[in-house]
């Protein structure tokens, strides 16, 4: 039995994947054996964050054991030997503590181990184990999606699910990495990919685990101001990849110019605060992370006279890699609008209903009246570049000028692009990594017409390669809301599958946790119709017709409602609460304990065939 330090990872030339390390990235500081049990203390080689993992055994065995433990450098291990009769039996129990801090003083993390292993030793495995399943039950009471008719793609939705637990039950302090603690892709970093893709499923099935990985965020400000100095701007500039605070990324044009990071932040902190209710959040720090990053948007844009006043912003890339550096990024300005807002709201509401926040917040940042105001001129002139005769939202003021990419021409072993083309010939063409206005059509739908969203749709949908996995499941979203089940179902089975088939040929380096985000997304508030942006909670149930069923519950304001949608209707349950309106459609229904809402589907008899069905636990 080992506790065995990993050596450098290889290197290589995918941007994907790590970039490796010359040498081991944690330095040994003690190691200690006695008994069964070893102890080890490390370091990380650069940042100094101190680690002590420590494990221990219990042997179960009729006959003698002799236990040999070593514990040196960076390893420990023991070794158990027994002599054994024909099937005699032996079982040697192993439990492994970790503990670890930015700072701590010396022996601190060594005697929390021990600490740990002391109660894992004296509770037994079974305790832990049934904590372990506890605490998992729980997850997958409030978070499991129920699929009937498809066995396969159900189990697939749950694989997406688990990793998700996996990724941010334990984030304490922490962001979620893109790779969540399953392999060294991006080495580790935290990007965007939490806040869009995320934090929507945490917001809805476990709001403490949303708040802890946006209370990451907040205790990022300084850095975040001090990145801001670095460029020559006042207020703060989150980075676009990082793990301690400080930008990580060295590529310029399709890493650190998106600047839109600030406002997807900002974004998820007032979905999350008008969804739970949670007031104290924004109170505290998620204000001052507001005021902020607005008073980055105006030191990063200005009103054009050649825009007829309008409040543009030049020289930033979206969330669309394959085009960079570009002015007037409609995804970034739309965003950037919700985050002025977002501010100029708070700043009100802090004045007008908690005066000693708000006395706090102004001491904190010295923002001024003007200030705000300007915030406010800036949101209601933001400039959005549109296109009249095609009916669609650009994806930057430029976008059309560029040459459509030739698909036809393009070999289907060149996928993704970015490994076979030079940036520069990408970034030439109409061509699409990820999705960028098709993005912006979900998160401030209330800025576009239900028309401009399909025709936006229909215009950048065959320019999107699917070569970032952040795609799919994203326009498996807008192709339910527009009409496209069939165009919805295919890229929601790209995205669930991404992993299990490996379709990226990366998943070596780990699981892709933004697509597993995704695939909630897909199935709730794609399939499901969920929307929830402007505090009403709003469903437009659309269940794919080769489904018999798609249940799922989501959480509001401290309440639990149940979906459950069938070819048939679509029923809603109060689960936990008092008494909960949502909208059905257009159809403003009200919700109380133990009486079930029915709705049927459109030009559709109810069926009397609807059995109740448990969700898996």
């Amino acid at each position: 039995s080992e506790l065995v330090t990993h050596g450098p990872a290889e290197t290589s030339d995918d941007p994907r994947r790590g970039r490796g390390f010359a040498e081991k990235v944690l330095v040994p500081l003690s190691a200690r054996a006695d008994g069964a049990r070893a102890v080890l203390e490390l370091a990380t080689r650069n940042s100094g964050m101190r680690l002590a993992c420590g494990m221990d055994h219990t042997v179960e065995s009729s006959a003698p054991v002799e236990l040999r433990c070593t514990a040196a450098d960076d390893g420990a291990r023991l070794e158990v030997l027994a002599h054994l009769e024909a099937g005699e039996p032996l079982r040697v129990s192993k439990f492994v503590a970790y503990h670890w801090a930015g700072k701590a003083p010396d022996g601190d993390l060594v005697a929390r181990a021990v600490r740990t292993l002391d109660r894992a030793v004296r509770d037994g495995y079974h305790m832990v184990e049934f904590d372990h399943r506890r605490r998992v039950e729980d997850f997958w009471s409030h978070s499991d999606v129920q699929i009937e008719g498809a066995l396969e793609i159900q189990q697939a939705v749950r694989f997406n699910l688990f990793h998700l637990m996996q990724a941010t039950a334990r984030g304490e302090g922490l962001g979620v990495p893109a790779k969540g603690v399953t392999g060294r892709g991006y080495e580790g970093h935290y990007f965007w990919d939490t806040e869009i893709y995320v934090v929507p499923f945490l917001i809805h099935t476990n709001p403490r685990w949303a708040r802890q990985a946006l209370a990451f965020r907040c205790a990022m400000l300084g850095a975040a101001r001090d990145r801001a100095r670095e460029v020559g701007h006042r207020g703060a500039l989150y980075p676009w990849r990082t793990i301690s605070g400080q930008e990580a990324s060295a590529w310029y044009a399709a890493g650190t110019a998106q600047y839109h990071i600030n406002a997807d932040i900002t974004y998820a902190m007032r979905h999350y605060r008008n969804v739970t209710g949670d007031l104290a959040f924004l109170i505290g720090d998620g204000a001052e992370v507001m005021v902020e990053t607005a008073r980055l948007w105006i030191e990063l844009g200005f009103f054009s006279e050649h825009r007829g006043g309008r409040f543009c912003i030049n020289s930033v890339t979206g969330p669309d890699e394959y085009t960079t550096v570009v002015n007037n990024n409609a995804y970034t300005n739309l965003m950037a609008k919700e985050n002025l807002e977002g501010a100029v709201h708070v700043m009100e509401w802090l004045a007008g209903a908690e005066p000693d926040a708000y006395a706090r917040l102004m001491a904190a940042t010295a923002v001024t009246e003007d200030e705000v105001e300007g915030w406010r001129r800036a949101a209601e002139l933001m400039y959005v570049p549109r296109h009249e005769e095609l009916g669609i939202v650009l994806q930057d003021e430029d976008f059309l000028a560029r040459k459509p990419w030739d698909f036809d021409a393009t070999p289907v072993d060149t996928f993704p692009l970015l490994l076979h083309y030079h940036p520069l010939e990408l970034y030439r063409h109409q061509v699409i990594k990820q999705t960028d206005v098709v993005l912006a059509t979900y998160l401030v739908e209330h800025e576009f017409s239900k028309d401009e969203t399909r025709r936006t749709f229909d215009y950048y949908d065959p320019l999107t390669t699917g070569d970032s996995t952040l795609s799919a499941s994203i326009q498996s979203v807008i192709a339910s809301s527009v009409g496209y089940p069939e165009k919805a179902l295919e890229y929601f089975l790209d995205a669930c599958a991404v992993d299990l088939i490996d379709a990226h040929h990366n998943t070596a380096d780990g699981i892709h946790i933004a697509s597993c985000g995704g695939t909630w997304l897909a199935l709730v508030a794609g399939f499901g119709g969920l929307r929830d942006f402007d505090g009403d909670v709003r469903f437009h149930p659309r269940l794919p017709k080769e489904w018999d069923r798609l249940r799922f519950r989501v959480q509001v304001r401290g309440q639990v409602v149940e979906v459950d949608m069938t070819p048939a209707g679509t029923t809603y349950r109060l689960i936990e609460g008092h008494g909960l309106l949502i909208h059905h459609t257009d159809e403003l229904v009200r919700l109380v304990p133990d009486t079930p809402v029915r709705r049927s589907a459109p030009s559709e008899p109810a069926r009397a065939d609807d059995d109740e069905l448990p969700l898996a636990a």
